[in-house]
């Protein structure tokens, strides 16, 4: 057994606040005063402390990381797609941490053109990102915008194609690109100071000076946040003004944005939209008469709802979560009952049809389509036990090809998996969907372990994806289990509406009634059960785990958003105005109580807990760095158990953690073998 280093003791600096009469104490306040180089040391105590614990199952997690990384096809390329005469792609190398961007012009066995290298862009740095990557009109130019800390302040520059070389264009702080039609002209969106919002349009005419730009519209509304888009038709750019609650899109000609900005439909409290275009009409997906969305559709010239017409009807049990407009056809991808559907209507003719899938759950989404003359639409499809696998599809014959699929090396075979779709009862009696996977022979009589991951905010389902990573744990006998808890669309946007705000705590709710059936029904037992969420499913666990302790044995939280309460209440920090539409505003007397009733911070009260792996970013621009390592703090001092409690802090990342793939897989492997550890010897 290795040295181990004994858990650092956080010193305790009370700070006193009063809301509404209420005074609370804050002992580990002092932990957002970065520059404090006591912060510093308290977290690199905690790394160290960590660490060592670690090394106690050193070899599992490297027989993790090497599972993990041999099942990955490491050269590999995209399935290459078509716009605008030429084959684009990323190719990734084994050994490179990061992509490179490539095209072919004409077709797939014309030479190879590479436009980025990240991983020459990214030598000498610890972190490195590179997003917002848009091809000119004429695909002779590269905008792309780079994050050296990860606190995701991008800087965006140009790149010419023809000659390789940087152009004296510079933008900094930005928030998304869209190129106009005229070749010269990008709009982008800019963050303001501070709390990060996106609230200021540019227009900037390749060639000038950044002090010359042009603020072609800012949002004065601080719920608001605002970005920039373009139709597929490429005849429209959009500008997207969004709160959580409430939309406008503003519309200029893509080839002349001089002309300005129109506002299309006026925002009214609580009515969400988005548009798309075709020809002579706009297609809006909104929710005006159905919370769960319709589709209408009306003339360019005169939108008005009173020239409105209706092309897909709301039902209870259907979802409208996209709409994609080409030349001859219309795709509009829903969900029903929760399960995704893909129905195209022929434009020519009227007649619509559904693509049919079979499995009983699984995850489909529009690929890459970027050309509006296509006869055929790209989409995505997995689930728990397929890959990845990039299809496109004729519009006309009603036939898919399968263009590629990702590769499981290793000899995986899908056959061997199960994978199930069952119903938990919430304490409301409300029937919460989970799926369930395993490996074949697994038996329901208690003694296997299970990890229940769950997230459930921001309108975001959970979808039953593959993850080839996952195995690691299915082939060591675990279920793995994804909660469709209320907060995420995983049933609609009215199941979104019913775990936010004041009824979040129908998500935690939800989560614990997921983990009782698995217990319930012969998955596995208390003492076998690890849970995990991320973000925003680190508030999910966090708060499951501060409610019942005892129903866990393992709780794996990152990036966790758990010191709720305080950080509503300042309103300097990035997302905290934004986020009123999701959790409510502290500000005001009955959000104050209701999410003081159940902040993980604010409810960490002595208990046996869990074992424990938190794990954050010190550049995390979403999460702050703090409430990781003060959560951790309390939940130390209040254990009355044996397990340990451990939070591992990466000093030079942001929300999404590690920047290189193969860091990331490290990260991935620390987690699992953590969750792998802490079963019974004969399962591990």
């Amino acid at each position: 057994m290795a040295h181990l280093i004994l858990p650092p003791i956080a010193k305790e600096a009370p700070r006193e606040f009063n809301h509404f009469g209420d005074r609370r104490i804050d002992p580990y306040h002092w932990m957002r005063e970065r520059e404090d180089p006591a912060v510093l040391d308290y977290v690199k105590a905690e790394n160290a402390y960590t660490e060592s614990v670690f090394q106690d199952f050193q070899p599992l997690v490297d027989t993790v990381y090497h599972e993990i990384v041999g099942r990955i096809q490491q050269t590999d390329i995209t399935a290459p797609y078509r716009s605008g005469g030429y084959f684009y792609y990323t190719r990734t190398v084994e050994g490179e941490q990061y992509f490179r961007l490539c095209r072919r012009p004409g077709s797939l066995e014309a030479e190879e053109q590479v436009l980025l290298d990240v991983n020459e862009m990214a030598k000498g740095r610890k972190y490195f990102s590179a997003s917002f990557i848009a091809a000119s009109p004429d695909h002779s130019k590269l905008a792309y915008a780079t994050d050296t800390t990860g606190y995701r302040e991008y800087t965006l520059q140009v790149k010419d194609l023809v000659s390789g070389e940087l152009l004296p264009d510079r933008l900094d702080r930005i928030a998304g690109v869209v190129w106009a039609e005229d070749g010269h002209t990008l709009l982008y969106s800019k963050e303001q100071a501070g709390t990060k919002r996106e609230y200021q349009i540019w227009s900037h005419t390749l060639g000038t000076p950044a002090s010359q730009d042009t603020l072609v519209y800012e949002e004065p509304d601080e719920r608001f946040r605002v970005a920039m888009g373009k139709s597929v038709s490429r005849e429209y750019l959009w500008i997207d003004i969004s709160s959580g609650e409430t939309t406008e899109v503003r519309y200029a000609a893509a080839r002349r944005p001089q002309d300005g900005f129109r506002v299309l439909l006026a925002r009214r409290e609580g009515i969400q939209y988005e548009v798309d275009h075709h020809s002579d009409r706009f297609y809006f997906r909104i929710n005006d008469t159905s919370r769960n969305f319709r589709v209408v559709t009306a003339p360019v010239d005169d939108p008005a709802p009173s020239n409105w017409r209706e092309v897909v009807s709301p039902r209870p049990d259907l979802y409208v979560e996209s709409v994609l407009a080409l030349r001859d056809h219309v795709a509009y991808l829903s969900r029903v009952d929760g399960l995704p559907r893909l129905t195209i209507e022929d434009l020519r003719t009227g007649q619509s049809h559904d693509v049919v899938f079979d499995e009983a759950s699984y995850v489909l989404q529009f690929g890459q389509n970027a050309e509006f003359e296509s006869d055929s639409i790209r989409f995505t499809y997995s689930s728990m036990v397929t890959p990845l696998s990039i299809y496109d599809y004729d519009l006309t014959a009603r036939t898919r090809v399968l263009v590629k699929r990702q590769e499981v090396l290793g000899g995986y075979d899908p056959a061997a998996y199960a994978m199930e779709r069952v119903m938990a009862n919430s304490a409301d009696g409300t029937r919460v969907p989970m799926t369930i996977a395993y490996k074949k022979g697994f038996r329901q009589d208690g003694a296997a372990p299970a990890l229940l991951y769950g997230y459930g905010a921001y309108a975001y389902p959970n979808d039953p994806a593959f993850s080839s990573v996952r195995l690691s744990l299915l082939d060591r006998g675990f279920a793995y289990a994804l909660a469709h808890v209320r907060g995420g669309a995983d049933l609609g946007y009215s199941w979104y509406e019913a775990g936010k705000l004041m009824a979040k705590k129908n998500s935690f709710d939800d989560f614990i009634a997921c983990a009782e059936y698995l217990t319930r029904h012969g998955y596995t037992r208390p003492d076998r059960l690890a849970i995990e969420g991320a973000s925003a499913g680190g508030l999910l666990v966090g708060a499951a785990v501060t409610m019942r302790p005892e129903l866990f044995h393992t709780v794996v939280a990152g990036v966790p958003f758990v010191d709720v309460l305080n950080s509503l209440l300042d309103t300097t920090l990035p997302l905290t105005t934004t986020d009123a539409d999701e959790f409510g505003s502290p500000l005001e007397r009955p959000f104050y109580d209701y999410i003081k009733s159940y902040s993980p911070y604010e409810n960490t009260q002595p208990a046996r807990y869990p074992g424990i792996y938190i794990f954050g970013s010190m550049n995390d621009s979403q999460v702050a760095y703090w409430e990781p390592v003060k959560w951790t703090a309390r939940l130390r001092k209040t254990n009355r158990g044996d397990n340990k409690i451990l939070l591992r802090m990466n000093i030079d990342a942001g929300h999404g953690g590690a920047s290189g793939r193969y860091e990331r897989y490290k990260e991935i492997a620390k987690a699992y073998a953590f969750v792998i550890s802490r079963t019974p010897p004969h399962l591990s």
